[in-house]
């Protein structure tokens, strides 16, 4: 996982570099490219709008998309763990911005990022009870270490509505999706006619208690032979030989395809928002 993340920021970086002049202002070719080719689904800009978010902690890749307020919105899964200092942020336009604050909900999975530079543009929040079943909806995102520097399109249609208790007395509505979903995704916005109506959390990947069993055996066995594991930060750990096989097993479901994904609601999102103090939406 890390030599996968590590080849996804550089190559991100090369495409970034590849595509600017000295004109900041000019954006990569790849970018460039994908604006003049998505009609209907950039009607306000989206695609300048999603950004990259590199957490180096824990290694894992995610998407995030603009505020208004020159805030980044995303999942808290893409950031656990991570150290500030060690979560990046890349736009479509060629930028690389660092953190200066993190604000996490881990009930609703949701988290409010404060760049250190101001980011002008942003997504207007919709309405999630405005929407039907069987409305269309796409997102922009950087699915499966896709390494950009542009977004990639998932279109799907929504096809229900769940509510999910990740904790006791705790109950987040979600929306469910007939579309891809991808390890990468998660954070980017679920968007109807341009205005975000839901962030995207996760997919559906079906497995039966025997065999989540069995997987987290594996995880949890500590005993056998032992490997190092160097991380992005050059942090050494031990990792036993079941525990590798587990990881391996693990990354190998996430990429198993169901075309069904779930997205936290706008309106969880603009009531973590109102929490924060965060007014306007």
């Amino acid at each position: 996982m890390k030599k996968i993340l590590l080849l996804t920021i550089g190559l991100f970086c090369l495409a970034v570099c590849k595509g600017q002049t000295k004109n900041e202002a000019t954006l990569p070719v790849s970018t460039q490219m994908t604006i003049s080719k998505a009609n209907i689904f950039n009607q306000n800009n989206e695609i300048l709008n999603v950004f990259l978010i590199a957490n180096l902690t824990n290694q894992s890749v995610g998407t995030g998309f603009l505020l208004h307020n020159g805030q980044i919105i995303t999942n808290e899964h893409v950031v656990r763990n991570g150290i500030l200092s060690q979560i990046a942020l890349f736009s479509p336009n060629g930028q690389r911005y660092g953190l200066i604050q993190i604000a996490v909900d881990t009930v609703r999975d949701l988290a409010i990022l404060t760049p250190s530079r101001k980011i002008l543009g942003g997504f207007d929040l919709g309405d999630d009870s405005a929407v039907s079943i069987g409305n269309q909806t796409y997102t922009w995102g950087f699915p499966l270490g896709y390494n950009g520097p542009s977004p990639l399109l998932s279109v799907g249609y929504l096809a229900g509505i769940n509510t999910i208790q990740p904790y006791p007395n705790k109950t987040v509505k979600h929306l469910v999706v007939n579309g891809a979903f991808n390890p990468g995704n998660s954070g980017g916005p679920l968007i109807v006619n341009g205005k975000v109506i839901g962030v995207v959390q996760s997919k559906a990947a079906p497995i039966t208690p025997v065999i989540a069993s069995a997987l987290k055996a594996l995880l949890d066995n500590k005993s056998g032979m032992m490997y190092t594991n160097t991380d992005a930060t050059g942090k050494q750990t031990s990792v036993s030989e079941a525990q590798v096989i587990g990881q391996i097993l693990l990354y190998y479901r996430e990429l198993a395809q169901v075309m069904i994904g779930e997205a936290v609601t706008v309106s969880e999102l603009k009531n973590f928002l109102n929490q924060n103090n965060i007014k306007g939406y």
